[in-house]
């Protein structure tokens, strides 16, 4: 399991997906860092509070929903 002195970040795809990913590494391709950074806990949080909505981006542009 994770350290729990180790820092993460979340980070974003195009689609709107969030992930969690160690802060001291570069971001995998196709995904970019979203702004928060520190403890896992921290993180999933803001995950949780941000990422209403799991479907894709362009799933929810196909049906004309709002983004």
């Amino acid at each position: 399991m994770f350290e729990t002195t180790q820092s993460f970040k979340v980070v974003v795809n195009d689609e709107g997906q969030f992930s969690l990913w160690p802060a001291d590494r570069v971001c995998p391709g196709g995904w970019r860092e979203e702004g928060t950074r520190g403890p896992r806990e921290t993180c999933l949080e803001h995950i949780k509070s941000a990422w209403r909505d799991m479907r894709p981006l362009s799933l929810r542009r196909t049906l004309g929903e709002e983004v």
